[in-house]
């Protein structure tokens, strides 16, 4: 009778406690948050060296818009991880530039929607290649198996 199988994922976690600090240790570099910033700071750059004129957020909020179509700044932002005035800014200065478009809610007039404008679609398909690019270049010292672990596990986490 053999071993019964071993994810992958399994594995990893095996390696990760095996490696674990000792109960009352403390070191920076071993905590989520450092980790994850590094990680995120890391990801910034590369998105920078590959978009150099919209930050993260504004990317974020051209996607979502081009996957859902229009909708209202308060949904964006949900969808986008944002909070009311972060988004409220990043669609003011996309508007400035001409990337999306804001109209009242029939119904209700203090809502606001937002869509894509055609300059907005354009740039937006443009960026999608670059955007993959970029989430490869972010991953690419993992394997493919690691990367789709450390998704699923951060997914958890969100």
């Amino acid at each position: 009778m053999g071993r019964p199988e071993v994810s992958g994922e399994e594995n990893l976690l095996k390696l990760v406690d095996a490696d674990a600090p000792e109960p009352g240790d403390y070191h920076l570099q071993e905590q989520i948050g450092f980790v994850l910033r590094k990680a995120h700071q890391r990801h910034v750059s590369i998105f920078a060296s590959h978009i150099g004129d919209l930050t993260p957020p504004q990317f974020a909020a051209l996607a979502k818009l081009h996957d859902i179509g229009e909708t209202s700044q308060n949904q964006l932002g949900q969808l986008i991880a944002m909070d009311a005035a972060t988004v409220k800014g990043v669609i003011d200065r996309l508007k400035a530039r001409g990337l999306v478009a804001l109209s009242k809610h029939e119904g209700d007039k203090r809502r606001l929607l937002v869509s894509l404008t055609a300059q907005g679609r354009d740039a937006v398909l443009s960026l999608i290649p670059r955007a993959q690019a970029i989430t490869a270049e972010t991953l690419e010292p993992l394997s493919s198996k690691e990367a789709a672990t450390l998704l699923k596990l951060l997914a958890k986490l969100a």
